[in-house]
């Protein structure tokens, strides 16, 4: 099989924030709306996670999801975006 090197041009915002702490903060909650942000959810919506705190562990539970969701589709849509243009 042939090896192919692509090099991606993208924006200096984005090489900015991909070599700042805010990836990182990003990349470790990764883990966490993969796996607890949902079963917290669950727990919370069965009334067996602390309950009568759910008014703040359900919107943070949907704000970790949606944060790091979000962020990767705008990550990969510029790459993507880059991309194609050649």
């Amino acid at each position: 099989m042939a090896k192919v090197t692509i090099v991606v041009e993208i924006d200096s915002r984005w090489v900015k924030v991909v070599h700042s702490p805010v990836y990182w903060i990003v990349a470790a909650l990764q883990g966490v709306a993969l796996t607890f942000a949902p079963l917290f959810l669950y727990w919370s919506g069965k009334g067996k996670f602390f309950p009568g705190t759910e008014w703040i562990v359900v919107p943070l539970c949907f704000g970790v999801i949606y944060l790091v969701g979000m962020f990767y589709i705008l990550l990969g849509g510029t790459v993507v975006k880059a991309l194609r243009k050649e």
